[in-house]
This record gives C-alpha cells, structure tokens and sequence, in this order.
C-alpha cells in the first residue's frame, strides 16, 4: 500500500486473543464507536468474515460499505479492501500482529481511504490518522478489558 498511515501500539494479550477480537465483527459495534451495525455476508472454512458490511456513523460523516477480508496462514495478520460504499472510493487496510513476549502482541494498523469527494491530503492523512489511533486504542482496552 503507497500513500498510507500506519500506527503501532503493544496489547497485553497473545497474539490469538487479539485476532480473536479482530474477527469477532458481530460485537464491534460493543467497542467501535462509530459502528452501528456490522454484517458478515461471507465466512470462509474456519468461520472468520470475508465479505462483511459496515454501516459507521461518525457524527458528521456515516458510510455503508462492505469490506473483503484475507487471513493469513499463520493468524497473524488481516488485510481488506473495499467492494462497495456510498462514501468511499477505495479503502486499503491490515492489521499485523507479532508477538513480544508471552502475553504481549504489537499490533500494527495500516489504512488507506479514499473518498468519494476531493480531499487534500494533509487532512485524509489527518482523518486516517485519527482513525488508525482510535481503532488500535478501542481494541487494546477491548482486548485488555
């Protein structure tokens, strides 16, 4: 992916317990401010989601999109890109997860959006910043409780 944001933060947890809260799409809107609903269409041989659909309403912006999802072999990472949306032109994202020590798991966020709408830069880089530290924050206190 050109032209990301990528953030990091450490999670008090196993790399499996932290996957296992990324996949959990049906209980995001419990955690993930913005999401109203989350809707897996698609599951693949282990049950996780590969075609889910979003409905998000942050305030001043809400989208309906739906995401395709790839797994890797090893559990630890995601990556997605979008198939649909009434907002979004494209959207480029992964979660890597490597483990430190027992009981603790960076987890790297990239992102990239693109809108439907002219953006300068400085503030989509701004927007995916934003969205990248929120969603790593609301996943380690989900996952750390």
């Amino acid at each position: 992916m050109s032209d990301h944001t990528e953030q990091s933060t450490v999670v008090g947890a196993d790399v499996d317990a932290v996957m296992s809260v990324i996949a959990d799409f049906e209980n995001y809107p419990e955690w993930v401010g913005a999401a109203r609903e989350v809707t897996v269409l698609e599951r693949d041989a282990l049950g996780r989601g590969t075609h889910v659909r979003f409905v998000l309403d942050a305030g001043v912006l809400a989208d309906t999109y739906e995401l395709r999802y790839q797994w890797s072999d090893d559990g630890s990472g995601v990556s997605w890109e979008l198939v649909s949306s009434e907002l979004q032109r494209g959207q480029q994202g992964r979660y890597q997860l490597i483990q430190q020590v027992p009981g603790s798991t960076k987890v790297t966020y990239t992102l990239t959006v693109d809108l439907q709408i002219p953006m300068i830069s400085q503030l989509k880089r701004r927007a995916e910043k934003a969205i990248t530290e929120a969603a790593l924050s609301d996943l380690k206190k989900r996952v750390e409780g």
